[in-house]
């Protein structure tokens, strides 16, 4: 996996695995630190991520739960047909002294050209600062998550 083709990115939670795996799989608990959702943690479930569209975003992204191993492994399809942008979102979850080490891997922009390395750009500034190590650390940590330009990234 190249850097044209993946965000990955690696934080510590000081919470134990079930506590980060629910919040990474509970539609309410989603919905506080990424995006309103209709999620169930069903594997081939279907479902949409919405907030505010802006100029370079319709704010819809299309997924589907592509794999599911409780409480160590989610992944899903991040489509967003507007922009023609069709990549994976993987999360991993491994017991770490003190708390949680989770994985973020979101792949699949190299096919997608420019546009594609636009949206990794994107993508990979809102995965790795405020929705990961603020967002999410957050809502796991019981304070308030503020609303707003929270998605991943408004341009994907």
């Amino acid at each position: 996996m190249n850097n044209d083709d993946a965000v990955v990115v690696d934080v510590f939670y000081p919470h134990p695995v079930q506590k980060v795996w629910q919040a990474l799989t509970r539609s309410d608990a989603i919905e506080a630190w990424l995006m309103p959702n209709d999620f169930e943690p069903r594997l081939g479930r279907a479902f949409t991520f919405h907030t505010a569209p802006d100029q370079n975003w319709n704010g819809m992204v299309d997924c589907e739960v592509v794999a599911l191993d409780e409480p160590r492994r989610l992944a899903y399809t991040w489509r967003n047909a507007a922009t023609q942008l069709d990549t994976l979102v993987t999360f991993t979850l491994e017991p770490a002294e003190g708390g949680t080490n989770l994985r973020l891997e979101h792949t699949g922009f190299a096919k997608s050209g420019k546009a594609g390395q636009f949206a990794r750009e994107g993508l990979g500034a809102g995965w790795n600062s405020r929705v990961l190590r603020e967002r999410l650390a957050g809502y796991l940590n019981g304070q308030p998550v503020p609303h707003g330009a929270g998605s991943a990234a408004g341009a994907a």
